[in-house]
């Protein structure tokens, strides 16, 4: 019965609201770093329909919050879903996609959601870019309200965004690697 209410509740989102969009436009800034993924767009993103098509539908909502947190402001999105062909609804759904907005260069992103956590739906999402500059000023112009924390091991600098939220700058040739961590609680 929650199964066929919560996929209601999709497919009424998707009556009311504006039409699914893959890439959200590029004019609109970018959200500030997060202390939890919080949706740029309440409608229903393409990677959410995806899942609830494939039966993945407790972690419906917490999928189009994600990914519509990871998007926003891209210009350009692609993505590969990864559902359980058995129980799609219980059991790890995950998402990698190509990004590509107007504050940051190309990036992936790659999303997982695990259903019947004690928060409903639990789930984590990674994103990567290569941008062409030192990894002192990344953290400075692009993660400036995080702060530095030292060392993975060695090379690797851990940047804090509290409890659920880490950056890892990771020195690329001239240039410096992002990894973004957070687990959305």
């Amino acid at each position: 019965m929650a199964k066929i209410i919560v996929l209601i509740i999709v497919l009424l989102i998707q009556c009311v609201l504006n039409p699914i969009v893959y890439a959200e436009d590029p004019k609109k800034p970018a959200p500030a770093p997060s202390k939890e993924a919080q949706p740029v767009n309440p409608s229903v993103n393409a990677v959410t329909q995806a899942a609830v098509n494939a039966g993945a539908l407790s972690c419906a909502g917490r999928i189009n919050q994600v990914a519509n947190f990871v998007a926003a402001s891209s210009r350009e999105m692609g993505g590969r879903l990864y559902v359980p062909a058995v129980e799609p609804d219980r059991n790890l759904i995950s998402v990698s996609l190509e990004v590509r907005n107007e504050n940051m260069p190309l990036g992936y992103a790659s999303a997982s959601f695990a259903p019947n956590q004690a928060n409903g739906c639990g789930a984590m999402y990674e994103a990567v870019v290569y941008w062409n500059m030192k990894c002192d000023d990344v953290a400075a112009r692009q993660f400036a309200g995080l702060k530095q924390i030292g060392a993975l091991r060695k090379d690797i600098t851990m940047l804090d965004g509290g409890p659920a939220l880490n950056v890892f700058l990771m020195p690329a040739g001239s240039g410096c690697i992002s990894i973004k961590k957070e687990v959305v609680q």
